[in-house]
């Protein structure tokens, strides 16, 4: 497949470390210095990340809403304009063809925002369903750039450069045209860190002015750009999944733990019947979070034993101040329980993370398992999720709350309830 590149590709190339092949056969900056230290700054200050690959879908016409409204689990009927929520679109067997985010402009004019891997997937599900729906789907995803601005001094950043909107009053999960200099955009109270932040929707052709000069504006609140890497380890700290290793057609809400946001109340979206029946069924394997005691993060398909599948022997240490002696060794039996879907270190929490599917009866907190890593057993525990801020009042905090955060160790606290949903790349739950 022919590399995808984004309208700030350029910037990328001279100033990443390296750029790499991810979603969508788009190529993604790993990070510019260094992840540790990107993912903390975006915890401590603000960062910018590039997530053009992602895929907007512009929907207009009398039926919009009526589209919408069949193809996402969550409702959308009740949305006022200046509204985005997340959901998931099912397939009939109610496995998820994409998470997305759905951006309400007016009752006849809706957006989704697909992930950038199943982009192209994504829009021939809703044009294919808009056939005599009286809607028009179209792909606008050429014609837009996506710089996001996260962190916790986000606000106080923007409302330095932003005019015609009140940033102050913006809430999460709202969106509002404003504009920047000469460049006329929409910005999102929206992100995939788990911090306050906002998404910019911007005029593809214009994103590499505006983006530099966010870089030149920032440099007094300590902005900086950060690739991949750190959003991959921001994310895992809040159990955002991510489509691809996370989430696919094989799995379903309910499996991802997104099930909060299905609405049976409607009685007619693609996918209800096969839900309800799995429902009533109950689940084989839940996605769960899991701390490793591991110096390395697992790989993305890692084996996952119960402790009870692991047979356990004596060996004797040969060399070193213990030569002589016996220790207990650990070898995965042949029942496998589960399978790593992503992995980590969680700068902020200071532990080795990972999200995996458990087989349901191994997946309660507390649970101690064992996954391979390297080849290697490794013990394991099921952890509540999200591992950092369970309460998202990161995300959520009021103006009066910019400025810089306490330092990682002080607000790493573990989590009340699995799977704490988020978006592939628009980050957390809409209301």
């Amino acid at each position: 497949m022919t590399e995808r590149r984004t309208p700030l590709y350029d910037f990328h190339l001279r100033s990443a470390r390296n750029v790499v092949r991810g979603g969508g056969g788009f190529m993604f900056p790993a990070s510019y210095t260094s992840p540790v230290e990107e993912h903390l700054n975006v915890r401590r200050n603000v960062g910018m990340q590039d997530l053009s690959t992602m895929g907007e879908v512009d929907i207009k016409g009398p039926g919009a809403e009526r589209l919408v409204r069949r193809l996402l689990v969550n409702e959308v009927q009740d949305m006022e304009p200046g509204q985005l929520r997340y959901s998931t679109m099912c397939n009939e067997r109610g496995g998820i063809v994409d998470d997305v985010t759905v951006y309400k402009f007016d009752d006849e004019h809706f957006m989704i925002v697909a992930s950038s891997g199943p982009r192209l997937k994504t829009f021939r599900w809703i044009s294919d369903h808009a056939r005599g729906a009286s809607a028009y789907a179209t792909d606008v995803t050429a014609a837009v750039a996506l710089p996001v601005v996260q962190g916790p001094r986000s606000r106080g950043f923007l409302k330095s450069l932003v005019d015609d909107v009140d940033l102050d009053g913006l809430r999460f999960f709202r969106f509002a045209p404003c504009r920047i200099g000469e460049v006329e955009l929409l910005v999102s109270r929206s992100g995939y860190t788990g911090e306050l932040g906002y998404e910019l929707y911007t005029p593809a052709d214009q994103a590499g002015v505006l983006w530099e000069f966010l870089l030149e504006k920032g440099r007094e609140f300590d902005l900086r750009p950060y690739g991949v890497e750190a959003m991959q380890s921001l994310r895992i700290e809040k159990s955002l999944p991510l489509y691809g290793p996370d989430i696919s057609e094989d799995d379903t809400p309910f499996h991802v733990g997104l099930s909060r946001w299905i609405r049976f109340g409607k009685r007619d979206f693609v996918g209800r019947e096969a839900l309800l029946r799995l429902q009533e069924r109950g689940l084989e394997r839940r996605w769960v979070g899991l701390t490793l005691e591991s110096a390395v993060p697992a790989a993305s398909g890692a084996k996952v034993h119960g402790v009870g599948d692991v047979a356990t022997f004596r060996e004797m240490i040969e060399t070193g101040a213990e030569a002589g002696e016996y220790e207990d060794a650990v070898m995965p039996g042949e029942r496998q329980v589960g399978r790593v879907t992503s992995s980590a270190m969680g700068h902020t929490v200071g532990r080795m993370l990972a999200m995996a599917y458990v087989d349901t009866a191994h997946s309660w907190p507390g649970n101690n398992l064992i996954v391979e890593v390297n080849g290697r057993p490794v013990p394991a525990k099921v952890s509540p999720t999200p591992f950092f801020d369970p309460e998202n009042a990161r995300v959520r905090s009021g103006p009066t709350e910019d400025g810089h955060r306490p330092g990682p160790a002080s607000r790493a606290v573990a989590g009340t309830r699995p799977g704490a949903p988020g978006r592939s790349t628009n980050g957390g739950p809409g209301s």
